[in-house]
């Protein structure tokens, strides 16, 4: 059963990487002076997936994105019966931060936001450097699937526990940095529904129209990580049972000539003694 603990921790995970990262866009980048620019923004979603991780990480797993969720489903990290009340938590998350980000932006005189994209994620016209839609789905697929691969890798093993949300958090900030001119990157369906609702509620449609890439292209990244980190694993633990056992086989094969050695040497004792 999906623990209500679970979904809280990823309401709540999400709604910060949302309102975190696209706050920034949203509100920091638009600064004629001082703002944060391209680097501030990658930073900002990277520190807000890291400090949820650290924060959630031992409640949920710290997903925040149903590309994550997928994979860790095929990855047998979760249940499938978890996979739709992860990805419920998370649009929820997502969907309530761009709401009060949107009141915010809204508060000063003279805003209109409608004439923004709130920091959707668009394709052809609607790309910040106006990359066509083939591009962009190659993209946030092979993104998704190097940062699923990412949080998958480095989740693995408990030791890894300490310093995994430091990996997690560095990879989408260099994702971002990668991807932020060709589709204002997503890389996380939820983080894409936010903005396109809220932008179609401001009578901006394009945003609910192009949503479709941002869920297909990150789902099929991340499935793509579920299958291949557990058997890039396997093969090399594969590698190092054969490596054990061959070790042990030796070991066992040393230890019969070196005990040989020992018995032939205390009967061959025993026999001196006898002579004397």
């Amino acid at each position: 059963m999906f623990a209500t603990k679970k979904f809280l921790a990823e309401a709540f995970g999400t709604f910060w990487l949302t309102f975190g990262g696209c706050g920034a866009a949203v509100l920091s980048a638009a600064q004629p002076e001082g703002g944060i620019g391209m680097l501030g923004v990658s930073l900002s979603f990277g520190l807000a997936v890291l400090t949820m991780a650290y924060a959630f990480g031992p409640i949920s797993g710290a997903h925040l994105n149903p590309a994550v969720t997928l994979g860790a489903a095929i990855a047998g990290r979760i249940r499938w019966s978890e996979v739709v009340p992860y990805m419920a938590a998370q649009l929820s998350g997502a969907v309530s931060a761009t709401c009060l980000l949107a009141f915010i932006a809204s508060g000063p005189a003279g805003a209109d936001i409608a004439s923004g994209t709130m920091a959707a994620n668009g394709y052809a016209a609607h790309s910040p450097g106006e990359y066509p839609a083939a591009t962009c789905f190659v993209a946030e697929f092979v993104l998704t699937f190097v940062f699923v691969v990412t949080v998958l890798s480095v989740t693995r093993k408990r030791r890894q526990m300490g310093v995994a949300p430091v990996a997690i958090g560095l990879a989408l900030t260099l994702i971002h940095l990668i991807s932020i001119p060709i589709t204002n990157t997503s890389v996380n369906p939820a983080r894409s529904t936010g903005p396109a609702l809220v932008m179609y509620a401001l009578q901006q449609e394009w945003a609910l129209h192009q949503l479709w890439m941002f869920w297909l292209a990150p789902l099929a990244g991340g499935a793509l990580a579920g299958w291949f980190v557990p058997w890039m694993f396997r093969a090399g633990e594969e590698r190092t049972d054969e490596g054990r056992v061959k070790g042990s086989s030796m070991g066992s094969s040393m230890g019969s000539r070196t005990c040989s050695r020992v018995c032939e040497g205390q009967v061959a004792t025993q026999r001196h003694g006898s002579y004397s």
